[in-house]
This record gives structure tokens, C-alpha cells and sequence, in this order.
């Protein structure tokens, strides 16, 4: 890739900038972090940062400037914030102010593998590193697509502004603020890089499907027959692990699209949780990590930098973030058929939830809009414990659009396309966090290879009484009696009184999408009639 140090950044309110470095090569990017004393290398050779202050992503600092435009398609609430054209051009103004006579580093880059779907985005970072995550994490355009490279969106990321909540209309210093009309994007007050993928993925969650584009937050990979499995789930449910399967091939870890044509990836890269990460279980995540990989607060010997992945000092949200081909016999470019498995993945805290179960077209719909799981700590600023949430389409943070609009897509696709669908808890069994123990990683590979294979189709099923769910009686390589959970609770009360909790739970959340119920809603779980009266205090 040709280096280049200088480049007109005036038509994005750029001026007196000191000196532009243009699609830095790696070594180049590595050379002048570890310079400015942004980051230090590792014993493996990945590049080792740490995002201060934010470790996780910021929900309430994301804003979308309220244009007439787009304001009618918005779906308006906590997830999308508004802030109005004038507040944006008066922050965007004292930035650029900000970066006058500092270095700035520029990435060229595309979103979307499929050409059909690609657009080009440019990448403007105060610090090196980030650039470095920008550039592993897209798509690399070859020489002649650097000589006629056009943006169609303009990332602009300093994460030393700080916002003035009282002036610029912002929840705190920190800022992620998306402009569909201008189609540009600032990112300041926090170094957390994973702020800027999941921007990229909300414009992409904006333009793909008024194309007719399904746009998932969700892992795929492939078989050497050219069967693809989709992985859908929110950080830390297992998308990453799970699908870095050394028997398949790696499409992609995070973000894809489903077209008329098949899955393809919207990234070129894979931005991994690696807390307690280990050479045995994840080898192929282990094995990326090294030169050309950016590890975010991962805590380091000071004298070996030998990484501690078991460390949780700084955070539980350590992140490691490589190229995909960084993957042995990773898929590229990220593009594939239909998929022929869907697996909706989720970390029930309450401990209650079946490892695996089969789920029908009407279940499928009704799981992807509710979006179970329980987020991790760490991964967004001030989750500590694992907590109890929904996220409709498993990826509600990051939805411009209405979630009906997905919901409708991936029914179309389903049905067009005949894909068997899996609900699998990669959470807790015996007890709620604190009490029980988080599903080994092992066996639910083994659950997610049998479903693959096929060998979950032919299998005997039993149904759960509460949760509606076709539960398998066996499966191959897992023990019998963690794939029924009331079986490795001791007391048996207290999982059916933890049962109906999240039940409740689950019908409330669902009572939101009123307009589409119908049938779906008697696909969701089923409360008994004793605990409604407790619940209304009779």
C-alpha cells in the first residue's frame, strides 16, 4: 500500500492541520504509536493500548443529528438520541478547531465485501493506534482503488476533545454523533475503539435495508460443503469463539449482510473479548494476536509484556482486534451462499434458559425481537455484573431504523430460504450467576457442531412447560443432564420461582411490539396462572 504524507482535508472543515500521514502501512502505524508513547508492544508482537477512563462503549453519548432528511425514518428513544444540525456544526466547528496543528492520521477504506454493497469511508484519528484498529478492522483497498477513492462517509475521531454537555448539547464529555445527511461522523472523549466499528455498523444498519439488505449483528462462517451457519448475539455471548472454528471457515466475526446473492461480511477484520482467553480452548484467537493485532487493556508484564488475559484489573472487556485473514482459512473476501443454520445465542444469568433448543419459524421471530441475554460486565461503561436485558434483533444499540423493519427482512429471508434455527444459552446452568456455572465452552461447541451437521434434526425432543421451547433429550459429546435445566438446579423450587421470573420478563418486553403479535406472541414463554395472581397481588 502506498504511503502518502499529505492530503486536503478541507472539505470536512479540516484547516492548519500539522503534518497528514495517508494510509500509513502497519509497521509505519506501529512505529509512530509506540513513539508518541500511545501504546507498547507486546511479547507476541500485538500492539498493547489502554482506552483510560471508557472501556466499554457509551450508549447514552451516541446521537443522530435530527435532519429533515432522515428524521421521519429514525426510530427515536434511548437508543437513538436526537441533537439538532445547529448543536452539530457548533461541536463539529470546535473540533476542528482542536485538531488544528496536530498530526492526524488518515485510513482509506471500505464496509462490505459483496461489491454490489460497498461503500467508502475515511477514517481522520488524532492517534496512531486507532488508525492502525480502523485499517486491520475494513476492508484494504488495492492501489488503484486508493488513486480513485471517493468517501462516502467521513469518520473524524479525537478522543482528547471533550465535549461541554452545557454548550455543545451532549450527555458528558464523550460524543459519538452520526450525520446521514452530511454523512459524517464524530467521535471524542473516549479512546474506546469499539465506538468506531459500531458506528460504521449503524450507518450500515441505515443504508442496507432500505436496499432490501438484511444488516446483522452476528458471526457466519462455512463449511467445505458450503454450508453457512449464521451466529447471532450481543458481546460476550460467544459469536467470536464460536464461529473461529478450526473445521470451518471463517467468514466474519461481528457484522454481515444478507442479500439476494448470500451472507457477506461488512468488515475485514474481527474485534474479539479476550478476558481468560487461552491457547487450548481458543486457538485460533490466541494465534491472531501478534504483530498487526491491537489489544485494548489487556494488562501486560512491564518488563516481558507477556499478556495477562486473566487479568481483570482494568477491565473484563480486554479486546483484541486483527485482520480476518489473521484466522487460518478465513473466508476472503467475506462472501458466501444462504445460510442453511441460524443460531440466536444468549447468556441467561438467570440460570434457567436450555444449553440448546429448536425453535420454529414463529419462535425465531418472536427470540430475534426480544434479544435476550445478559450483558457482561464491562462491556458497556458502568455494567459490573452480568445484568438482565433485551435487545431487539440482538443489536438494538445500533439500529437506526424501527426493529420491525429487520424483524420483516429476516422472516422473508427464513422463509425464502428454509434455515434451520437454534436458540443456544452459552450462560449459566445450576443456579443464577453467583450460584451456578457458566456453560463449558466445549460442550457447547459440541451442540453447535450437532446442529450443523444435522444430527439436532433427527434428535428426540421434549418441550419446556414455561419457556415453550423444543428441548433435545440427547446430543452428542454433552452430558444428558445439563441439557434439561431444572435437572442441575438442587432446589427444585427455586428454578421453577427463577423460570417464571424471566418469563414475565420476556412477555413484558414483547408487549411492545403490539403491532405485530399475532401469532408470535403465543410462541414467547408461558405463565402459570398462580404467578400472574402473586405478580398482580392477589
Amino acid at each position: 500500500m502506498q504511503e502518502k504524507q499529505s492530503l486536503s482535508l478541507e472539505s470536512v472543515g479540516l484547516y492548519n492541520t500539522g503534518r497528514v500521514y495517508h494510509n500509513l502501512s502497519v509497521p509505519g502505524l506501529v512505529k509512530k504509536a509506540t513513539y508518541r508513547g500511545e501504546g507498547t508492544l507486546s511479547s507476541s508482537g500485538a500492539l498493547c493500548v489502554r482506552t483510560g477512563r471508557y472501556t466499554g462503549r457509551s450508549p447514552q453519548d451516541k446521537f443522530i443529528v435530527e435532519s429533515p432528511q432522515v428524521s421521519g425514518e429514525i426510530w427515536w428513544g434511548p437508543v437513538n438520541r436526537p441533537i439538532s444540525p445547529e448543536k452539530f456544526e457548533q461541536l463539529h466547528r470546535r473540533l476542528c478547531a482542536y485538531l488544528q496543528g496536530r498530526e492526524l492520521f488518515v485510513f482509506d477504506g471500505f464496509v462490505g465485501s459483496e461489491m454490489n454493497y460497498r461503500y467508502p469511508i475515511r477514517f481522520i484519528n488524532e492517534l496512531a493506534w486507532q488508525n492502525m484498529f480502523a485499517r486491520q478492522l475494513f476492508l484494504r483497498p488495492g492501489p488503484q482503488e486508493q488513486e480513485s477513492f471517493k468517501p462516502y462517509f467521513t469518520v473524524i475521531c479525537a478522543p482528547g476533545f471533550q465535549a461541554d454537555p452545557t454548550v455543545d448539547g451532549t450527555h458528558s464529555e464523550a460524543f459519538v454523533i452520526l450525520d446521514f445527511e452530511k454523512r459524517m461522523i464524530l467521535i471524542g472523549g473516549t479512546h474506546y475503539a469499539g465506538e468506531i466499528k459500531k458506528s460504521i455498523f449503524s450507518v450500515m444498519n441505515y443504508l442496507l435495508p432500505r436496499r432490501g439488505v438484511l444488516s446483522m449483528h452476528c458471526s457466519a462462517n462455512v463449511g467445505k460443503e458450503g454450508d453457512v451457519t449464521l451466529f447471532f448475539g450481543l458481546s460476550g455471548t460467544g459469536k467470536t469463539s464460536l464461529s473461529a472454528d478450526p473445521d470451518r471457515f471463517l467468514i466474519g466475526d461481528d457484522e454481515h449482510g444478507w442479500s439476494e446473492h448470500g451472507i457477506f461480511n461488512l468488515e475485514g477484520g474481527c474485534y474479539a473479548k479476550c478476558i481468560d482467553l487461552s491457547r487450548e480452548r481458543e486457538p485460533q484467537i490466541w494465534n491472531a494476536i501478534k504483530f498487526g493485532a491491537v489489544v485494548e487493556n489487556v494488562v501486560a508484564h512491564p518488563a516481558t509484556g507477556e499478556l495477562d488475559f486473566g487479568d481483570k484489573t482494568i477491565t473484563e472487556n480486554t479486546r483484541a482486534g486483527y485482520p480476518v485473514d489473521f484466522i487460518p482459512d478465513a473466508v476472503v473476501p467475506g462472501v458466501a451462499g444462504h445460510p442453511n443454520v441460524i443460531i440466536f445465542l444468549t447468556a441467561d444469568a438467570f440460570g434457567v434458559l436450555p444449553p440448546v433448543s429448536r425453535l420454529n419459524s414463529d419462535q425465531a421471530m418472536y427470540h430475534f425481537l426480544s434479544g435476550y441475554t445478559s450483558k457482561l460486565a464491562g462491556t458497556e461503561r458502568g455494567v459490573t455484573t452480568p445484568v438482565a436485558t433485551f435487545s431487539t434483533c440482538f443489536g438494538a444499540p445500533f439500529l437506526p431504523l424501527p426493529p420491525t423493519v429487520y424483524a420483516r427482512l429476516l422472516k422473508e429471508k427464513i422463509d425464502r430460504r428454509g434455515a434451520d434455527v437454534y436458540l443456544v444459552n452459552t450462560g449459566w446452568i445450576g443456579g443464577p450467576y453467583g450460584v451456578g456455572e457458566r456453560v463449558d465452552i466445549l460442550y457447547t461447541r459440541r451442540m453447535v457442531r450437532a446442529a450443523i451437521t444435522g444430527k439436532l434434526t433427527s434428535a428426540s425432543y421434549k418441550k419446556d412447560p414455561v419457556f415453550n421451547l423444543m428441548v433435545p433429550r440427547e446430543c452428542p459429546g454433552v452430558p444428558k443432564e445439563i441439557l434439561w435445566p431444572e435437572d442441575t438446579w438442587k432446589d427444585k423450587e427455586a428454578f421453577q420461582k427463577q423460570a417464571q421470573v424471566l418469563a414475565e420478563r420476556f412477555v413484558h418486553n414483547f408487549s411492545v411490539f403490539a403491532d405485530i403479535q399475532g401469532d408470535l406472541a403465543a410462541a414467547g414463554p408461558l405463565l402459570n396462572e398462580s404467578f400472574i395472581r402473586s405478580q398482580q397481588g392477589d
